[in-house]
């Protein structure tokens, strides 16, 4: 029975070493891609005189702060106000937000403002009630701290020209990169994330991900399939799959860029990428079969969509192979040096393959032209021990809520905008 249990601790060490090669290998072929493949342009170019009708949602609690600025800019926008609504949702506010929104929408008619004074509330709740009363054909969503240009929504709406299109999605930059440590890291992720993970991923046919905010979807689509799923805290990343299963593409539009507060605190960042792994993990437990069984799926698609699905459950993977290698040390299967070693060759799979790939990162940075920042490279393994940790959480919760059917609550990320002047 002990020689059982050995084997089966040996071989758990050679799956973590084997799954950390096939992510590292998965991003090295992203990052060769984007370097000297054929890129692939998404729909901003294109010309048409005929206009979508399109509502844009924008879920905000407490977003006094930055309420003004993201609608300030959207009623600049060049797309047709007689073509476009904006609901901005205020999800039970107790600040100035309904006061704000209020002011807008009777200064411009296309500006409907929805207010929820439910106890249910939520992005997913607030989404929900805005599809119930939206008139587009087309939903964009944007949250409330972003800052589009002029030309973007014009530019994500003209994706859906082509029928295949169920979602499209742009590029997410970080407006308060320069603020600490935190933030130029955090920016450094989104560089390699998007620069060359979404864009090769969109290059290759595979599956870009919807991302929940400078994106849009067919409304008929989601209201078909029964709306937002109110238990699950990664709605984007389930309009992702539920859209590639159904044979729809996402499109990636690189060089449409809108610009996004990051957390400037490690603890507002934990609780960031807690709720994201609960949420993606829930939407790994519920599609994983849909994708291997989807009949429009191709094989490297589906490969992609098992990958993705997986991405957060690594670091518990990887935990668990801490504690695999432990064991063989007080067992006496496994030397000092031996275990130094393998988990050295782990540790560096796991930081450089798998969450912030460096040589993703150092491409996606000469390509922004801002190669001087590929200096914090090595600040990356402690990001990872961070991660390693809040992320192993997230999906134990995710395991707790699917066991005894556990309500999920949102939790808002904390602004650091000054409030605009009155």
């Amino acid at each position: 029975m002990v020689i059982l249990i050995i084997a089966i601790l040996k071989i758990y060490i050679l799956f973590v070493i084997f799954v950390m090669m096939v992510y590292a290998v998965r991003h090295n072929f992203f990052t060769f891609n984007r370097l000297f493949g054929n890129q692939k342009m998404c729909y901003q170019d294109i010309i048409d005189s005929e206009f979508i009708m399109v509502s844009i949602m924008i879920p905000m609690h407490n977003e006094e702060k930055t309420a003004p600025h993201i609608l300030d800019l959207l009623v600049k926008s060049d797309y047709p106000a007689s073509k476009m609504e904006i609901i901005p949702i205020n999800d039970n506010s107790t600040d100035k937000t309904r006061h704000i929104i209020d002011d807008y929408a009777l200064r411009y008619s296309f500006i409907k403002p929805i207010h929820r004074d439910s106890k249910n509330k939520g992005k997913m709740q607030a989404l929900n009630d805005g599809l119930a009363v939206a008139a587009g054909e087309i939903i964009l969503v944007f949250d409330a701290d972003y800052l589009p240009g002029k030309g973007l929504v014009r530019d994500l709406v003209v994706a859906f020209k082509d029928p295949k299109v169920g979602g499209v999605m742009g590029r997410v930059m970080i407006i308060n990169a320069n603020k600490n440590l935190l933030t130029r890291l955090l920016d450094l992720e989104r560089t390699g994330g998007y620069q060359v993970d979404q864009q090769a991923r969109y290059n290759l046919g595979l599956i870009p991900q919807y991302g929940g905010t400078v994106g849009g979807f067919r409304k008929e689509l989601v209201i078909s399939s029964g709306g937002f799923n109110e238990n699950i805290l990664a709605e984007d990343t389930e309009l992702t799959f539920r859209l590639s299963i159904k044979g729809y593409d996402i499109a990636y539009a690189n060089r449409l860029e809108c610009y996004e507060e990051t957390p400037e605190e490690w603890r507002i960042r934990a609780n960031q990428i807690k709720r994201w792994s609960r949420g993606h993990n829930r939407v790994m437990f519920k599609y994983l079969f849909p994708v291997i069984k989807a009949k429009n799926l191709n094989f490297c698609q589906k490969l992609d969509g098992i990958l993705l699905l997986f991405v957060y459950l690594i670091p518990f993977i990887f935990i668990l192979g801490i504690l695999d290698s432990l064991i063989l040390f007080f067992m006496g299967e496994m030397n000092l040096v031996n275990y130094v070693i393998v988990y050295l060759l782990i540790g560096g799979y796991v930081v450089f393959g798998s969450f912030a790939p460096f040589y993703q990162i150092g491409t996606g940075a000469f390509l922004d032209r801002v190669s001087y920042r590929i200096r914090l490279l090595p600040f990356f393994y402690f990001i990872f021990i961070f991660n390693l940790f809040f992320i192993s959480q997230g999906f134990i919760e995710s395991i707790i809520d699917v066991i005894f059917n556990r309500k999920v609550s949102w939790q808002k990320t904390i602004r650091y905008k000054k409030e605009a002047a009155e």
